[in-house]
């Protein structure tokens, strides 16, 4: 996640990954568990990205990335899980680590013909990031699926991703999920990050996602972009238009 000056995206660009890549490639902690089951379920997932963008913005400075995760479905609403990337943008920053940790939980449930929220906490984990401001950020986000369509909000409660003075930033994300057949989907999306304190880092982002579900697989390839200039400090801009390709196997 960083932004127009090298400082910022430098600082803030963790993570991407609803599903194989709606605002970024890969398995994430955002991707809440489907509805939920009869009965309590344990799912494991694993997964690799020709690049991990999160929000529009590489975190893996436009290299492959090794992902995977946990979820628990309690069955009656409730859900918790972790995901986990490798990253370079903590390195890129001048802290160490080189690997994201996500633990998230919360509470899905329809709450009227074809209306269904879900709300949760994302705690974003970056092990001995030595940033400061630490990277470390925690996120609630409430949303509301209706048919195909989703919108979803992503409020901090404390800076976010290590930029100074951004407690309060907000991430507004609008998407839809549409069945083509044959195992095919395609996925829209569009969002919005805004940076509390610092409009000038502020920007808009987009995909389009097709996944197809092939011998147990989920195989996806996604454009993703942004409106902003992101570059790392090796001058790469890591908002840049581009092609993730994913593969993913849930277990």
């Amino acid at each position: 996640m960083k932004s127009q000056q090298s400082v910022w995206m430098t600082t803030w660009a963790p993570r991407v990954a609803l599903g194989l890549a709606l605002t970024s490639v890969g398995v994430h902690a955002e991707e809440a568990p489907p509805s939920a089951p009869a009965g309590p379920a344990l799912s494991f997932n694993v997964g690799l990205a020709s690049e991990y963008r999160y929000r529009g913005i590489s975190q893996s400075r436009l290299q492959p990335a090794l992902q995977g995760g946990a979820d628990y479905d309690a069955g009656n609403g409730f859900y918790l899980g972790t995901w986990g990337s490798t990253i370079k943008w903590i390195k890129d920053s001048g802290g160490n680590g080189d690997v994201e940790i996500d633990i998230y939980g919360g509470y899905k449930k329809e709450v009227a013909p074809g209306l269904t929220l879900d709300v949760g906490l994302l705690q974003y984990v970056y092990p001995s990031n030595a940033l400061n401001p630490s990277a470390n950020t925690l996120e609630v986000y409430g949303a509301l699926t209706f048919s195909v369509f989703t919108a979803k909000y992503s409020h901090s409660t404390g800076n976010l991703f290590g930029v100074p003075n951004s407690s309060g930033s907000g991430y507004l994300d609008l998407s839809a999920t549409l069945d083509l057949g044959e195992g095919f989907t395609l996925t829209p999306h569009v969002g919005h990050q805004r940076v509390h304190n610092s409009g000038a880092l502020s920007y808009t982002d987009y995909a389009l996602t097709l996944n197809k579900d092939y011998a147990g697989i989920t195989w996806g390839a996604a454009v993703i972009g942004t409106n902003t200039d992101a570059y790392s400090g090796g001058g790469k801009n890591l908002g840049q238009s581009t092609l993730v390709l994913s593969l993913k196997k849930t277990f």
